[in-house]
């Protein structure tokens, strides 16, 4: 009788655990299945459906899943909740570019200071240092990004490191791609000559080249045994074929003309990616640029000269670039503390005669092209990385209401607006210093 109540005890429990496991699953299906509407907005898609009115967006699962123009749009709109634009403005999630957000919390803190080290070179990868925490990730949310290219300062060497993209959600998951775009800074030296630069960069590309052909040559056949053991590349090497093989940009940073050329020849020589970074005097060989169909990411602000090799920086000049058929990417220089404002020299480069719709582009697509991320346009089957703003993205006084990263809504509550209310509100803790 004992045994036959044991088993008894035992099937029930194994029973009771089945059940849990079935209402476990049917609870996270619940969770996953969780689908949002946004109704009644006018939605800039950065896509080829350009800006629709009174528009839905239905997202699911952390994805973009229907895209309807007033006209598609169905009756009834099924979602586990629906959210009434009023015809305020959606866009794609900005995307930031070429800093150093999450590497750097307190810039005269060097204990804080994690995007350059000078015995780096171009395996660093700075994203094992990034600090989803940071303090500066909720107060970058508030311009509307979603999303960054973080990009290390290297050291002594020639290549500075890879660049990282990860999302704002400000998660320990938030890591999109490591290692996903090379940097090589190049320019005037403050000892020494420009040219050392450009000339071990080709000499860089020129020996894995030789390299490379010399291993595909080998006849497969061959099996002797006294040929020769092909030795494994070493990690610089494989970052170097890589760029050969046009499967990773390269970043360059170089503002004079002369520089900017040398640079196109060595993409034309090796078929590079090229990247253009900062390139100050992209406008005097704009043709150029826009017939090698290279990206051309600067400054939107600078109109004052920082250097002889910068005498060419104007307002306008992302305007003629992108007239020109130069795909653009706003990047601010410096720091990532005033990463928030990008949206603000969207709006100064419109100001000077940059079309609108480019604008979009920059913040957005052109980024997401660039460096292959799965955003940037209200496509069906892009991430869910949307903000809802107030007004016009791009004027002064306009706030983001609303914001989603991978389809979850996030706050955009920063630590600055704590110390606000901690400073200005009546609270059970001590008055602060006022006049």
């Amino acid at each position: 009788m004992k045994n036959i109540q044991l088993s008894k005890r035992i099937i029930t429990l194994n029973s009771l655990v089945k059940l849990s496991v079935v209402a476990l699953a049917i609870v996270t299906n619940v969770v996953q299945a969780q689908s949002i509407a946004i109704t009644n907005a006018t939605v800039y898609t950065v896509a080829s459906q350009g800006v629709l009115e009174q528009a839905t967006v239905i997202i699911n699962q952390g994805k973009i899943t229907e895209v309807y123009s007033k006209q598609n749009t169905p009756q009834d709109i099924i979602a586990d909740e629906i959210i009434d634009a009023k015809g305020r403005i959606l866009t794609p999630g900005f995307i930031g570019t070429m800093n150093s957000l999450g590497l750097v919390e307190v810039g005269a803190v060097s204990q804080t200071r994690d995007g350059a080290d000078k015995k780096v070179g171009i395996t660093f990868d700075a994203s094992l240092a990034f600090n989803p925490k940071s303090t500066l990730i909720a107060y970058t949310r508030k311009g509307g990004i979603t999303s960054n290219i973080v990009a290390p300062h290297g050291g002594e060497d020639l290549f500075a490191g890879q660049t990282f993209a990860v999302d704002l959600s400000g998660e320990f998951t938030s890591i999109i791609e490591k290692q996903n775009a090379v940097l090589v800074y190049l320019g005037a030296e403050s000892k020494g000559s420009r040219a050392r630069k450009l000339q071990e960069l080709d000499y860089k590309f020129s020996d894995a080249k030789k390299t490379l052909m010399k291993k595909a040559g080998k006849k497969e056949n061959d099996k002797s045994k006294k040929q020769e053991e092909v030795k494994e590349p070493k990690r610089d090497e494989l970052v170097i074929n890589t760029l050969l093989a046009g499967d990773k940009p390269l970043l360059a940073y170089a503002d004079r003309a002369t520089d900017l050329l040398a640079l196109l020849s060595l993409k034309k020589k090796y078929g590079l990616d090229l990247v253009l970074v900062s390139a100050s005097d992209a406008v005097l060989i704009v043709d150029e640029i826009a017939a090698a169909k290279v990206p051309v990411i600067l400054s939107s602000i600078e109109n004052l000269p920082s250097s002889f090799d910068s005498l060419n920086v104007s307002l306008t000049n992302i305007a003629i670039l992108a007239k020109a058929g130069v795909n653009v990417i706003l990047a601010p220089r410096g720091d990532a503390h005033n990463l928030n404002q990008l949206r603000f020299d969207a709006g100064i480069a419109i100001a000077n005669g940059l079309p609108r719709t480019d604008a979009f582009s920059a913040l957005t697509a052109n980024v997401a092209d660039v460096f292959k991320l799965n955003s940037g346009r209200i496509v069906v089957g892009k991430n869910a990385d949307l903000v809802l703003w107030s007004a016009d993205p791009f004027e002064l006084s306009t706030k983001v209401d609303l914001m989603w990263i991978n389809g979850k809504q996030v706050s955009t509550q920063s630590r600055q607006d704590a110390l606000r209310d901690r400073y200005t509100k009546k609270t059970n803790m001590p008055r602060a210093y006022t006049k």
